[in-house]
């Protein structure tokens, strides 16, 4: 690998990282999942779950990266030995799964920026925008422009990547911080930050509580997916790995912040209001059906009376069509809510580059030339995320089956290091002489026991709560969200790349797939 394989500064390798992690689950989910789970409660063990899965699995990422200067599969291959690459092909696939849902949302986005700008939001119908969109083919247009952006970046190779990144992301977090600036300023807002800083001591026992914030870690902060691998093997020589993979998470969970603090400021600073007009004016609520519904069957406008009819809503509900309307009440509200839909766009879009540079950099390490690997990548996530892009009730799917996936590419990570050595890879790859901080033997406790255990917890959770959703058809492969389409599509994928793993072992380890 040459020097101009390589990231050219520190900083740009951090912008570069940064991006990768932060991206549609900061703004899009991190406030709804928070809102939801009580705020200050929620906060506790999302930050406890920072240090007990997110920031030990970038490290094994980074160092793995670094190690081996290629792809999951060759990763795999390399610290288990060439009979277990299919799980390193495993963690590429589920990334590049998402990639193929992840770009359809991004195009939403698009879409949103230039109805705002139109005038088109908020609409006088609530939803109707919404609705009128996903009927339609735009959801293809804009799916087929989020891909062909991605990989016109990817195309430039990494120092082409740095390059966008060192404008994309300054330019995400100075919108980031506009919002919330402006979001604490507005009427009420101290409610929504005592809402959001407020802890409940006493709900900290509730389990569920914990396994979603183990849950966000998982999908905020890019741990486990695979992306930082990829861009862990562009690493300079002399790179710290520790440090940086305790920077990048704690700076992509501020933004998360910085995102909560702007959506539940906007929340409980506008519904009042539009509650105490109700007097002079019925309609007040015409465009929030369920809260209205609510008032007017005498309820008060509690936390929990909004925890069900605003972000109760589901991530469509509450960002693609909730956000609109109560942005749409407040002063210079179509600027803010371009503000708020071109910072989604530009995290969709900044995660989107590190999928496409994933599935890239698996063809790169079969032997595939770099460019006509671009090309295939961008066309098969094109023609894989059309029916995503066609039907809501596909993309719900696939969010669902390879959401619950990442729980298993988290697992993969730890057992690799596992079979590898763990204090022999913390002393290799973490505590090497370019470190600037040292990783003690906490580091072999987490990977070796606690995140297995951890995902094995979460892994049963969520496949437990799908039989409570569905205890009839729970093993029906062709539902929308249930244990048997997690299964079937698992099964599916598992035995094609076990299968495969002696052809993908020659491809990816023969040594003029190594230099490309």
């Amino acid at each position: 690998m040459s020097n101009g394989d390589r990231f050219g500064s520190r900083l740009g390798m951090m912008l570069v990282m940064l991006g990768m992690a932060v991206g549609t689950g900061n703004i899009w989910r991190f406030p709804r999942i928070a809102a939801q789970n009580g705020g200050g409660e929620f906060l506790i063990p999302w930050v406890a779950f920072l240090f007990l899965w997110s920031i030990p699995l970038l490290m094994v990422e980074f160092g793995m990266g670094r190690k081996v200067r290629a792809g999951p599969i060759v990763a795999f291959a390399r610290l288990m030995g060439p009979g277990w690459a299919w799980m390193g092909a495993f963690v590429a696939f589920v990334a590049t799964a998402i990639l193929f849902y992840y770009s359809v949302v991004a195009g939403w986005t698009f879409r949103y920026v230039l109805g705002t700008l139109l005038g088109e939001l908020p609409d006088a119908r609530p939803g109707a925008f919404w609705a009128e969109y996903t009927r339609s083919w735009w959801p293809v247009v804009t799916h087929g422009i989020a891909i062909g952006l991605g990989t016109l970046v990817v195309s430039r190779g990494v120092r082409g990547i740095e390059r966008v990144a060192r404008v994309l992301m300054p330019t995400l977090i100075v919108l980031v911080l506009v919002l919330a600036a402006r979001a604490v300023t507005l009427p009420g807002a101290s409610d929504g930050l005592a809402y959001l800083f407020g802890v409940d001591w006493g709900k900290l026992l509730n389990a569920r509580l914990w396994i979603e914030a183990l849950t966000q870690n998982a999908w905020d902060t890019g741990a486990g997916w695979g992306l930082a691998l990829c861009y862990a093997a562009y690493l300079r020589e002399r790179e710290d790995t520790a440090l940086n993979a305790v920077v990048l998470p704690i700076a992509n969970n501020v933004i998360s912040l910085l995102a909560g603090v702007t959506v539940l400021c906007t929340v409980f600073s506008v519904v009042p209001g539009l509650v105490a007009s109700m007097a002079s004016n019925p309609e007040a609520l015409a465009g929030f059906p369920t809260l209205a519904e609510a008032v007017q069957g005498g309820e008060a406008v509690t936390p929990a009376v909004l925890q069900r009819t605003i972000f109760g809503a589901g991530n469509e509900g509450m960002t693609f069509i909730w956000i609109p309307q109560l942005m749409g009440t407040l002063p210079f509200g179509r600027a803010i809510m371009l503000l708020f839909f071109a910072a989604l766009g530009l995290a969709a879009m900044t995660s989107l580059i590190a999928m496409v540079e994933l599935a890239t950099r698996v063809l790169v390490d079969g032997g595939v030339e770099r460019r006509r690997a671009v090309r295939l990548v961008g066309v098969g996530a094109f023609l894989l995320g059309v029916p995503s892009a066609l039907s809501l009730q596909v993309l719900k799917n696939q969010d669902w089956v390879w959401g619950v996936g990442l729980l298993v590419s988290g697992l993969f990570f730890s057992l690799a290091i596992l079979r590898y050595g763990v204090r022999r890879f913390r002393e290799e790859q973490i505590n090497h002489p370019d470190s600037d901080i040292r990783i003690g033997w906490w580091w072999d406790v987490v990977i070796g026991v606690l995140v297995p255990v951890e995902a094995v917890i979460l892994l049963a959770w969520w496949l437990v709560q799908a039989w409570t959703w569905n205890p009839e058809g729970w093993l029906t492969p062709f539902a929308e969200e249930n244990v048997g389409t997690v299964l079937f599509q698992f099964a599916v994928v598992l035995v094609v790349l076990v299968a495969a793993n002696g052809w993908m072992t020659r491809r990816s380890l023969s040594e003029s797939s190594w230099e490309k």
